[in-house]
């Protein structure tokens, strides 16, 4: 068991936050609110999920089998909850107290209770559990499991029900690597990143089918994964180099290729402003604004923290919130951004 940790804050108040974004000025597409410091970690940090209810922010700490607990508006770390071996993935069930925590280690997905946030139940599935994505028009939640990390040559995309935690359907693919997955809501279709053969897979949901293989040329290790469903529009972040492609999902073809900051483990659309976030470990945040579906251009690359490569967006706070992994050295962090007020309305659907 790692030692106790001694954490060091430091934020910018809520009251002073309007006040970044001055008036008559161009607003900065990012604006720094303040830093939790997390000076005994070493590892990896994974996901991250935001509890508005309990106004909690959920970290999981992969590397110390832990999920970190702060206060959602001053970033204070509150709680360390040591009930994990490797934990990934957070999803909070619609309608109910409970959370989901993906496990990839010997044990179980577990489900909490949001308020205590004990153990209350326990999901058996393959190993490898990690990514998960939440279907708000099926009331399907899919979880990606298997792969390398588990000694296992193929992955499964698992099609669970989160109210029972029962175990609906799973698709195998030949695949030692699947990551991201996003889900249409207005369609019917799953977009699967499968890493190591550098191809976007298309599923039916109906079926649980792939009916489709997009393939991303020109780089490999595809891990992150944006969907822009109102215009069609799928952002794939590669690894080897760092490039993100923007796929048409009616044909599947690449109509935009933009650098990004390296080492990126998510990346975040904002649909208000129209904007892209990619939080690379360089310390950096890449900002692009979509011009129409098929222009991009690079805002700023803001100053974060190195390591800085897994976050969340949570639009109801007009907030970015990046997890600075350590790694190899000692000390990690937690960095927070306000976005500004959105310059111009949502624009329409292709039709």
């Amino acid at each position: 068991m790692f030692r106790r940790l001694t954490l060091a804050v430091t934020a910018v108040a809520l009251a002073a936050a309007p006040a970044a974004f001055a008036q008559g000025a161009p607003a900065a597409p990012l604006k720094l609110l303040g830093r939790t410091a997390l000076p005994g970690y070493t590892g990896d940090f994974d996901h991250l999920a935001a509890d508005l209810k309990r106004h909690r922010l959920l970290m999981a700490a992969e590397d110390h089998g832990s999920l970190e607990v702060f206060d959602l508006a001053t970033g204070r770390h509150e709680r360390t909850l040591k009930t994990f071996d490797t934990p990934h993935a957070i999803f909070l069930v619609p309608g109910t107290n409970r959370i989901i925590v993906t496990d990839s280690g010997k044990g179980f997905t577990r489900v909490l209770d949001a308020n205590s946030l004990k153990v209350i139940g326990r999901i058996k599935l393959a190993p490898g559990a990690d990514s998960a994505e939440y279907d708000p028009s099926t009331g399907r939640l899919y979880i990606v499991t298997g792969g390398k990390d588990v000694g296992m040559k193929v992955s499964y995309l698992n099609e669970i029900d989160p109210r029972t935690g029962k175990l609906l359907r799973s698709l195998e693919f030949d695949s030692d690597h699947t990551e991201a997955v996003r889900a249409e809501q207005h369609g019917g279709r799953l977009f699967v990143n499968v890493a190591d053969h550098n191809y976007v897979a298309v599923v039916d949901k109906r079926s649980l089918k792939v009916i489709a293989k997009w393939p991303i040329q020109g780089a490999s290790a595809n891990l992150c994964m944006a969907l822009d469903e109102a215009h069609g529009r799928l952002f794939v972040v590669t690894r080897n180099p760092t490039k993100m492609f923007v796929l048409d999902t009616a044909s599947g073809k690449t109509v935009a290729m933009l650098d990004t900051p390296a080492v990126v483990d998510g990346v975040f659309f904002d649909r208000q402003r129209q904007r892209i976030y990619v939080p690379g470990a360089v310390g950096q945040v890449g900002v692009y604004q979509e011009v129409d579906p098929d222009h991009y251009r690079e805002l700023a690359r803001a100053p974060s923290a190195v390591g800085g490569k897994s976050g969340v967006l949570v639009p109801e706070l007009n907030r970015l919130y990046v997890a600075a992994s350590p790694g190899k050295r000692v000390g990690g962090e937690l960095v927070w951004f306000g976005l500004p007020p959105a310059a111009r309305p949502h624009p329409p659907a292709r039709r």
